[in-house]
């Protein structure tokens, strides 16, 4: 399963290329507004961390954009930028449509805020590189989020659609281990919800343990 950082920060993407070796990065408007830089400033960093190397990075067409040709057009001078940008695409009808028009020029989407099997079944059928299940939206709300993932790998291998899984809003380590256990391709989260997975208060019991043990055995 590919490891994707959910961040627009340009300190928290060096340490997780650094010190994770991330296999991509994706970014939405939230991200970005959170980076306190211009739009434009923040990809083209992104874009200089991951250059000569096959890592994706997911950058967001404007979300206020309705009309299928002016999401083509604005998502081909993004993909201009960086052989490594894929470009998401917010899932509607005109998203749909752009969609097909992008794959078929063989420009890579990433099909976002998907929360139906259907919404997926669509951007699969489009052509999109990556489908984009948000699960802690769900979960945020009251809706149960567990099927989620398998019922969208079913129905891409159904129908032996290409299209890739990334389990994306990811707010937790159990989150985690059910998106790998469902059969996503890829998971996507942020920089603290990935520091809390490499840590259990267990583990730091036996550590405890084990440096008592070690402090007390005799030198000699």
């Amino acid at each position: 399963m590919k490891m994707f950082l959910d961040s627009a920060k340009t300190d928290e993407i060096k340490h997780a290329l650094e010190m994770w070796d991330v296999d991509g990065v994706t970014t939405n408007p939230r991200h970005v507004c959170d980076s306190g830089k211009p739009f434009r400033t923040v990809i083209e960093e992104i874009a200089e961390l991951v250059a000569g190397t096959e890592k994706c990075v997911s950058v967001e067409v404007n979300p206020h954009l309705t009309d299928w040709e002016q999401m083509v057009a604005e998502a081909l001078e993004l993909a201009a930028i960086s052989p490594n940008f894929v470009i998401k695409v917010g899932v509607s009808e005109a998203g749909f449509r752009a969609t097909r028009e992008l794959a078929g020029n063989g420009i890579r989407v990433n099909a976002t805020l998907i929360h139906t099997v259907p919404q997926a079944w669509q951007a699969a059928r489009a052509g999109a590189a990556y489908v984009s299940p948000f699960l802690g939206w769900k979960e945020q709300y009251g809706d149960l989020a567990e099927s989620m993932i398998p019922e969208v790998a079913v129905m891409l291998e159904n129908y032996g659609y290409e299209s890739e899984i990334i389990a994306a809003a990811i707010r937790n380590s159990l989150q985690i281990s059910e998106a790998a256990l469902a059969g996503a391709h890829c998971i996507t989260a942020g920089f603290a919800v990935y520091q809390d997975s490499f840590r259990n208060p267990y583990t730091n019991m036996g550590e405890q343990i084990f440096q008592n043990a070690w402090d007390a055995t005799p030198e000699k």
